[in-house]
C-alpha cells in the first residue's frame, strides 16, 4: 500500500544546524523552510542545499480531514501531446471529483530531472490534498519527505520501479511490445528491429522484452544490432534508423517504441528514398495525435492515456479518504491500431541492398550514436 501513511522517520537535524551549515540566521532558514518570498535567491540556494545534505525534515503538518479540494499534478514537461492526453484524463476525473488541479512542469526546472525541495514545501504551504506525478524521478529523501508528511500520492507511467508500497498507474508495455511485433510477424517480416527508449527506463525495457520473447515465440533468430536505443527523441530515432539501413541485412521493419520517435524514422526513410510501407514497414507506440496526422497514417499500440490519468487520480482520492488500494501497481491494457505503416514485405524490398547514406551533419546537443 502507499507509504503516505509510514508511522515515523528518524530523526534529524535541527534548525539551528541547517541554519549554521549554510551561514545564515535560524529565522532566514525558517523562511526558506516555510516557503516565504522574501529570501534573496543565492540565500534560498545555500539553505536548501543544506536541507537536502543534512535530511532535515520539518515536522507534519498536513490534515486530510482539513485539507482544501485542491491536488497537484507534476508532469515532466507541457510541450508534448502526451501531457496533453494526461491533463485531459486528470481534469475530467477531478471535474467529476469536485477537485480543482495545480499543474506544475517542475521536473524541467531542476536539477537531475528532480523537484526541487522548495517545491514541495510550497506543496504543504497551499495545502494540496495530494499529488499525482507523471514521468516523475523521485528520491529517496524526497518519497521520505511525502511520507512524513502523509501526503497521499500516486505515479503515472513511472520513469523507475518505486519503492516498495508506493502506488503507481502504467500500461501493459510488455504486451504492447508483444503485439507490436506479433503484428509484423504475421504480415511475414522476419528481418524486424526495434528503436527503444531509454535502456534503463521501465516501460521502455518492458517493450523491448515484449518484442524479443514475440520473436523467440516465434522461432525467429534476434539480430542483437536490430536493437538501438533512441532515449525517446525524435532525433535521435532518426539517427538510428540510418545506421540500421546501413547495415549488411537491412531491417525491413520497425518497432519504434514511441510515435515521437517514430517521426524521425519517417524522416530518415524518406531521406534514403524508403517508402512506408513498400520497402520498410513501421509501427509506433502510444496513439498520440500525430500518429493519425502523418502520411502515411502511422500503425501504432495505443496506450490508454487519458484513462491512466483518471484511474490515478480516482486511486488519489481514494487515499485521501483514507481508504488502502488493494494492490499498488494498476495496468490498463494497450492495444494495436492498426493503418497505413505496416504491409507485407515486398519480394524486392526484402532484399534491397544498403542505399548511400547523406551526409548527416551533427548540430549541437545530437547525442552521440551508440
Amino acid at each position: 500500500m502507499v507509504r503516505a501513511g509510514s508511522a515515523s522517520v528518524a530523526a534529524g537535524p535541527t534548525l539551528a544546524v541547517v541554519a549554521r551549515e549554510a551561514g545564515v540566521s535560524v529565522p532566514t532558514a525558517s523562511k526558506v523552510v516555510n516557503g516565504r518570498e522574501d529570501v534573496a535567491p543565492e540565500t534560498r540556494r545555500r539553505v536548501t542545499e543544506a536541507l537536502d545534505r543534512l535530511g532535515y525534515v520539518r515536522r507534519p503538518r498536513f490534515d486530510t480531514a482539513k485539507a482544501s479540494g485542491l491536488i497537484d499534478l507534476v508532469v515532466h514537461s507541457l510541450d508534448s501531446s502526451w501531457s496533453g492526453a494526461v491533463l485531459h484524463g486528470v481534469e475530467e476525473a477531478a471535474y467529476e471529483a469536485g477537485l480543482e488541479v495545480v499543474v506544475s512542469a517542475g521536473l524541467n526546472r531542476t536539477r537531475g530531472g528532480r523537484p526541487e525541495r522548495g517545491w514541495l514545501d510550497k506543496l504543504t504551504t497551499r495545502g494540496s490534498a495530494g499529488v499525482l506525478f507523471n514521468l516523475a524521478e523521485l528520491s529517496p529523501s524526497q518519497y521520505a519527505w511525502l511520507d512524513h508528511h502523509r501526503i497521499p500520492y500516486v505515479m503515472i507511467d513511472p520513469v523507475h520501479e518505486p519503492p516498495a508500497g508506493v502506488v503507481s498507474v502504467g500500461a501493459a508495455n510488455w504486451q504492447g511490445g508483444v503485439t507490436a511485433t506479433e503484428h509484423l510477424l504475421g504480415l511475414g517480416h522476419r528481418r524486424i528491429a526495434v528503436i527503444a527508449g531509454h535502456r534503463r527506463k521501465m516501460c521502455s525495457s518492458a517493450r523491448v522484452a515484449g518484442y524479443r520473447s514475440a520473436l523467440a515465440s516465434a522461432g525467429v533468430r534476434q539480430h542483437p544490432e536490430y536493437v538501438r536505443h533512441a532515449g525517446f527523441e525524435e532525433s535521435t530515432a532518426r539517427l538510428r534508423t540510418h545506421e540500421l539501413l546501413d547495415l549488411p541485412e537491412p531491417p525491413t521493419a520497425l518497432f519504434v517504441c514511441s510515435d515521437r520517435m517514430a517521426l524521425g524514422v519517417y524522416t530518415a526513410l524518406a531521406e534514403r528514398g524508403r517508402r512506408v510501407p513498400d520497402d520498410v514497414s513501421v509501427v509506433g507506440f502510444d496513439d498520440l495525435p500525430e500518429a493519425r496526422w502523418v502520411t502515411p497514417a502511422l500503425t501504432t499500440v495505443r496506450q490508454p492515456l487519458g484513462e491512466m490519468a483518471a484511474t490515478a487520480l480516482r486511486l488519489l482520492v481514494r487515499m485521501m479518504r483514507g481508504e488502502r488500494p488493494e494492490g499498488t501497481r494498476t495496468e490498463l491494457s494497450t492495444r494495436l491500431v492498426p493503418r497505413s505503416s505496416t504491409a507485407p514485405p515486398a519480394g524486392p524490398a526484402a532484399s534491397l541492398p544498403a542505399v548511400p547514406r547523406p551526409a548527416v551533419r551533427m548540430q549541437d546537443g545530437d547525442p552521440v550514436p551508440s
